[in-house]
């Protein structure tokens, strides 16, 4: 495309064209193009919109929205040819439909700007990415109800300062993850009904003297509302800053359990197998199955949130209304959008795969004097001991299995009685881990009856 065709575009106001280092970094054409799609479903809405209320005729209005589509066809086709002298996609599309249907696409910005255009835009790729992202992380719960469902009563030590603190069952720590997922898909729903007015008709930012209906061009393009305010609406961007820092949020939480991946399918614990359809081997060591899904799941988290400070960094400067400054808040939201799905999608296929390996699991929940505080527990209960006494006697026996190199179901009743005299054979019914787990009935407890009511619970709220 020449300079030519770019300065007719812009109509009469500058007599030369730019040169190559500002259409560089003018042009955003080479990432907007993504939002295709909504660029012409926008359009569409908005000639629909100037037929009903008269200001084109419906002859116009008809050739437009038939021309977007055939320009649709194109772009999805792979023909269409994007130049980077008509900046964005925005121009583009209509350039290449003034090809296809003559005079009448010189009409079919009327009544609005590339402010309220790209506003627009924008904010229908993010909802549809939130519905994306809701989806994935549907599909990622699922996946752990399998597995906690699986081993609700399965025992396992679970860890404070990653040292042995007390069992727990893998079902409840499968669904530690339901819900760090579940607050994630929250967000994303809240976000995504918060975001939901419609810029169209702000125009460049004060409204337009055109008789034309927002509620039409909302209901038409599925969002509840216009916004109510046409300078907010062109230089509002919290709903690309929501979307990130719901993607940062819920990226922390998959990089804390592809933390847990790695450990657990490490030689020195072997809690669980992942599939060779997410692990990869070495160069040059034959033995190893290296995580690398989790590795890499864990890495990009540190591109989602630097994609949510930049947009922070944007923004934090601009007074109303519109700036240049804000064509910078795609290719962030773009990146982050992209490796957040594939992150989730890895998360989910590693879940579905894994083979948690239960003997190991049950091994390691006996070890570390994972039961003391069940001691103390009984020794309150049994006793009527004040619980900081309890919890000191207990320290003394922890100390005593320690030095004897045996863990505390070990230690004979002798030994336990050299400590405190009232203690009693039935103090080993609480040392046992399947008893320990049992015992924790409380709402939100490891017992297993509570975790099966927590996937109950979860199943119901998925439908």
């Amino acid at each position: 495309m020449t300079d030519k065709t770019s300065n007719q575009m812009w109509g009469g106001r500058f007599a030369a064209g730019p040169d190559a280092i500002m259409e560089a970094i003018n042009a955003s054409i080479g990432f907007d193009k993504r939002m295709a799609a909504q660029d012409i479903a926008g359009s569409r809405a908005h000639a629909a919109m100037l037929a009903a209320t008269g200001i084109v005729s419906d002859s116009d209005a008809n050739a437009m929205r038939e021309g977007l589509l055939t320009v649709l066809s194109e772009i999805e086709g792979g023909t269409f040819e994007f130049s980077t002298a008509l900046e964005d996609i925005h121009m583009n599309v209509e350039a290449r439909l003034k090809d296809i249907i003559g005079e009448p696409a010189g009409r079919l910005h009327t009544g609005r700007s590339r402010n309220d255009q790209v506003a627009t835009d924008f904010k229908l790729w993010v909802r549809d990415q939130l519905d994306a992202v809701a989806a994935a992380l549907e599909a990622l719960i699922r996946a752990l109800l399998t597995q906690a469902e699986a081993g609700a009563d399965w025992v396992m030590p679970g860890f404070t300062h990653l040292q042995v603190a007390q069992p727990v069952t893998w079902g409840h720590h499968m669904m530690a993850y339901v819900e760090m997922f579940g607050r994630d898909l929250s967000r994303i729903r809240d976000a995504r009904a918060r975001m939901n007015e419609c810029p169209l008709g702000a125009a460049a930012l004060a409204g337009t003297s055109f008789p034309i209906d927002r509620e039409m061009t909302a209901r038409d393009l599925g969002f509840d509302r216009p916004s109510a305010n046409s300078l907010d609406a062109v230089s509002d961007r919290d709903f690309a800053l929501e979307f990130l820092a719901a993607a940062s949020i819920s990226a922390m939480h998959l990089s804390r359990m592809a933390e847990e991946l790695v450990i657990w399918s490490s030689a020195q614990f072997r809690f669980v197998m992942l599939s060779d359809r997410f692990s990869t081997g070495s160069s040059i060591m034959p033995q190893k199955k290296n995580p690398d899904a989790a590795e890499l799941i864990r890495a990009k988290v540190g591109r989602i949130f630097g994609a949510n400070v930049a947009l922070m960094m944007v923004m934090k400067g601009l007074p109303l209304a519109y700036s240049k400054d804000m064509q910078e808040d795609k290719e962030q939201v773009f990146d982050a959008a992209d490796n957040l799905m594939l992150a989730l999608a890895a998360m989910e296929g590693m879940v579905k795969d894994m083979a948690a390996n239960r003997p190991s699991l049950e091994v390691a929940a006996a070890s570390g004097f994972s039961t003391a505080t069940d001691l103390a527990d009984w020794l309150v209960r049994v006793l009527d001991m004040p619980f900081r006494d309890a919890h000191h006697v207990t320290g003394s026996l922890v100390a005593m299995a320690e030095a004897k190199g045996c863990d505390l179901p070990d230690l004979s009743l002798e030994d336990m009685q050299s400590v405190h005299g009232e203690i009693s054979v039935s103090v080993y019914d609480v040392l046992g881990v399947h008893n320990s787990v049992a015992s924790r009935q409380s709402y939100g407890g490891t017992a297993p009856v509570r975790v099966r009511e927590q996937i109950a619970r979860w199943k119901e709220r998925l439908g």
